[in-house]
C-alpha cells in the first residue's frame, strides 16, 4: 500500500474543504454575525495539515484498488471531522451533533438534529447546504480532475468513490470524465439557481436550496422545508430533483446527440416509470382521501415523490399524516432512490433491473436446468462477477438493515420509526415516518445512535463495501492490490 501517496491526497482535498469553506468564512466576516472565528480556526488547520503532506516523497505515483478504498473512506471521515469543527466551535454543539450534521450534509443525506435553523448565522447555514453541493458529485471526483496535473492516476478513486455499480467513462480519460461531470453539474446548478430566483426567492435562499436540489441533500434555510414556497417554486424543484436524480452521463449524451443511447437506455425507463407511476397513484390516493382539488393533490404527490426519490429530502407537506398507502409509495421509493451515475442515494434503479432479469432467470432454470443464460443490459451481457456482486449488495443492505432496526428499537421508539430511520440514514433521504418523520428530527437520540447513524449515511454513501472492507483484515487489502 501507497500510505505517502494516500496521505498527500488527502492532505490536497482538506486544502480543497477549506477553499470550499471560504464564501461562508466571507459572509460571516460581511455580516459580523460571530461565526468567524470557528471557519478561520478550521480553515488554517486544514491548510497547515494540507501543506504539510505536500512535503511527502513518493517513488510510485500508481494507485493500486486497496490505495483507493482507503483514500475514500479516511477523505469522507476527515473532510466530515474537519467539517463539524465551525458547528462546535460558534455553536457550542456537541462532537456527535456536529458530527452528524456535517457527515449528513456531505452525504447528500439532509437529516438534521437541529431544531431551529432559522436561528442559526446565515454562515453556517451556507456551510451546511454547501456540503451538500460538495458531497453530491463528490469532492474525490472532483480531486480526481486535479491528479494528472501531479503526475497521479486516480482511476481507483473514481470507482470506489462513484456511486452505483456500473462504473463508465464518458471520455477518453478519467479526469476529463470528471471535468465533464462537474461542467454539467455547474450548468445545472446555474439553471436552478436563476429559475428560483425569478419565481421568487431571495438570492441567500435560492443558493442554499440550489446546492440542496442539486446535491440531492435537503437541508434548507427554513425551518418548515419548502412549505412556506409558492407552487412554481414547488414545480421548478421538483423537475430539477427529477433530472439530478438521473443519470448524469444521459446529458452528456444529450449534448453529444447520442439519442438511441437515451432510448435503449433501461436504467432511464424504468426510473421514469417508478416516478411517474408513483406521482399518478399517490395523487389518485390523495384525492380519494381528503383533497379536495385534484390540483394540490398532483403538486404534493409530484413534490414529495422527486423529492423522496432523488433522496432529497425536501418537505412540502407533513406527508406523514397522509393514507398508508401513499406513505407505502414513499417508503418504497425511499429504499429504491434514483439512477447509478447521479447525485442521488438508495439502491439504485439499476440494480432493480439487474436484480429483477436475475430473478427470471432463475425461473427460467428451473425448467432450463442446463441452458446458458446470460443477462444483458442496454445491448451489453454483463459479467458474472458483476450480477453477482449486485446480489451481494442486496444481501448485505439486508443484514444491515435488519441487524440496525434491531439496535434502534432499543431506544424504545416504534417499529415504524426504527425502520424508516435506518432506511433514510443507508439511502441518505433525511426524513423518515413517525417520530423522525418530516416535522421531527434525529435531536432525542443519544450520542451514541448519532455516531452510530452517522457510521450508516458513510456505509449507505460509499455503498458498504468501501467502508465494511476497512474492517476486514489487512490480508484482504493485500488481496485486492
Amino acid at each position: 500500500m501507497n500510505h505517502y501517496l494516500i496521505a498527500k491526497i488527502i492532505g490536497l482535498i482538506l486544502i480543497i474543504e477549506a477553499v470550499f469553506m471560504l464564501p461562508s468564512l466571507i459572509i460571516a466576516l460581511y455580516m459580523g454575525d460571530g461565526s468567524a472565528r470557528g471557519f478561520i480556526f478550521t480553515i488554517i488547520i486544514l491548510i497547515l495539515v494540507g501543506l504539510a503532506t505536500r512535503f511527502i516523497e513518493t517513488k510510485h505515483k500508481n494507485l493500486a484498488p486497496a490505495d483507493g478504498l482507503v483514500i475514500v473512506s479516511y477523505a469522507w471521515i476527515s473532510v466530515s471531522i474537519f467539517g463539524a469543527l465551525p458547528l462546535m466551535v460558534d455553536m457550542n454543539m456537541s462532537f456527535a451533533d456536529s458530527f452528524f450534521e456535517i457527515v449528513s450534509g456531505f452525504t447528500t443525506t439532509g437529516a438534521t438534529v437541529i431544531s431551529n435553523i432559522e436561528s442559526f448565522p446565515k454562515s453556517l447555514i451556507l456551510w451546511r447546504s454547501v456540503t451538500h453541493w460538495i458531497g453530491g458529485m463528490g469532492i474525490l471526483v472532483f480531486t480526481v480532475s486535479l491528479l494528472p496535473k501531479l503526475g497521479i492516476r486516480g482511476f481507483q478513486i473514481f470507482k470506489k468513490e462513484s456511486p452505483g455499480p456500473v462504473k463508465g467513462k464518458i471520455d477518453s480519460t478519467i479526469a476529463d470524465t470528471a471535468k465533464k461531470l462537474y461542467l454539467i453539474y455547474i450548468v445545472i446548478t446555474f439553471a436552478l439557481f436563476v429559475l428560483l430566483f425569478v419565481a421568487g426567492m431571495n438570492p441567500f435562499d435560492s443558493i442554499v436550496h440550489t446546492l440542496g436540489v442539486v446535491g440531492t441533500g435537503g437541508f434548507s434555510s427554513k425551518n418548515d422545508s419548502i412549505t412556506s414556497y409558492s407552487t412554481p417554486i414547488v414545480f421548478i424543484m421538483s423537475v430539477f430533483m427529477f433530472l439530478c436524480g438521473n443519470n448524469f452521463s444521459i446529458y452528456y449524451s444529450l449534448y453529444k446527440k447520442r439519442f438511441k443511447e437515451i432510448i435503449t437506455n433501461e436504467e432511464l425507463r424504468l426510473y421514469i416509470i417508478l416516478i411517474f407511476g408513483a406521482i399518478f397513484l399517490i395523487s389518485l390516493d390523495l384525492y380519494k382521501n381528503g383533497y379536495s382539488n385534484p390540483f394540490d393533490s398532483f403538486r404534493d404527490a409530484t413534490f414529495q415523490v422527486t423529492s423522496i426519490a432523488s433522496t432529497s429530502g425536501f418537505v412540502s407537506k407533513d406527508f406523514d399524516i397522509w393514507p398508508s398507502f401513499s406513505k407505502y409509495i414513499l417508503f418504497v421509493l425511499m429504499f429504491i432512490g434514483s439512477c447509478a451515475g447521479s447525485t442521488a442515494g438508495g439502491l439504485k434503479v439499476i440494480r432493480i433491473v439487474v436484480l429483477v432479469k436475475s430473478i427470471k432467470r432463475e425461473i427460467r432454470r428451473v425448467v432450463h436446468p442446463r441452458a446458458v443464460l446470460p443477462i444483458s443490459l442496454n445491448g451489453r451481457i454483463l459479467s458474472e462477477e458483476l450480477v453477482q456482486g449486485i446480489n451481494g449488495f442486496f444481501g448485505i443492505y439486508v443484514m444491515v438493515f435488519v441487524f440496525s432496526v434491531g439496535l434502534i428499537t432499543l431506544t424504545g421508539v416504534d417499529l415504524v420509526s426504527s425502520m424508516s430511520s435506518v432506511a433514510t440514514m443507508l439511502s441518505n433521504v433525511g426524513p423518515g415516518f413517525a417520530a423522525v418523520g418530516p416535522t421531527r428530527n434525529f435531536a432525542d437520540f443519544n450520542n451514541f445512535y448519532k455516531l452510530y447513524f452517522s457510521f450508516l449515511m458513510l456505509l449507505g454513501r460509499l455503498e458498504f463495501f468501501t467502508i465494511l472492507a476497512l474492517f476486514s483484515r489487512k490480508k484482504y487489502l493485500k488481496e485486492i492490490k
